[in-house]
């Protein structure tokens, strides 16, 4: 039973891993990125549909990303999306496909995007943090149904927290590099 428990911490901590590596792949760092674009949602016949569902989406170059609609009257619903995104892009709308200049980032806005990154890093800590209280009480309530022993809990609590390190120090190594990535230049 505490093997279940501690298989299941892993699969809930491997998601937590997961959601940052998704999350970083769209923190804007010096070059194009498709996955740059992931957060953008179109308009399309009233609904909200991720942009890579709506088009093409290609890094020609590392400065440059394109978008070549599938169907050519969303070409302004792609460019609203992408203005109104936070990411400070300005698209250029040729009547075919989008082209998305990608500025170099100024000193200022790299430090930015660092602190975004450790205040995302932390937030996710804290989510493993939250996962390990909860498998830690389900180790209790065991023990209080008298369905393991004493011995066994605290086994089990030792081995959730190893978990709960390791994987706090694979977020960490995750966060690291993509500061590194955004402070170079």
């Amino acid at each position: 039973m505490i093997k279940d428990v501690i298989r299941n911490t892993g699969i809930r901590m491997e998601k937590v891993v997961e959601d940052l590596r998704r999350y970083l792949a769209t923190v804007r760092t010096g070059r194009a990125s498709v996955s740059l674009l992931d957060p953008i949602s179109v308009d399309y016949y009233g609904t909200a549909t991720p942009i890579s569902q709506v088009g093409t989406l290609a890094a020609p170059d590392p400065t440059l990303l394109t978008v070549q609609p599938w169907d050519i009257s969303l070409l302004p619903a792609i460019e609203r999306a992408i203005l109104a995104s936070d990411l400070g892009l300005n698209p250029a709308n040729d009547g075919k496909i989008i082209r998305i200049p990608i500025p170099p980032l100024n000193e200022e806005r790299r430090r930015q995007l660092a602190r975004h990154v450790g205040k995302v890093l932390e937030e996710h800590r804290t989510a493993l943090r939250h996962i390990r209280r909860d498998e830690n009480d389900v180790l209790k309530k065991m023990l209080k149904d008298k369905e393991l022993s004493e011995d066994d809990e605290r086994r089990g609590l030792e081995e959730i927290q190893k978990l709960t390190d390791r994987y706090v120090v694979r977020l960490e190594e995750l966060a690291k590099r993509k500061e590194e990535e955004i402070l170079t230049i």
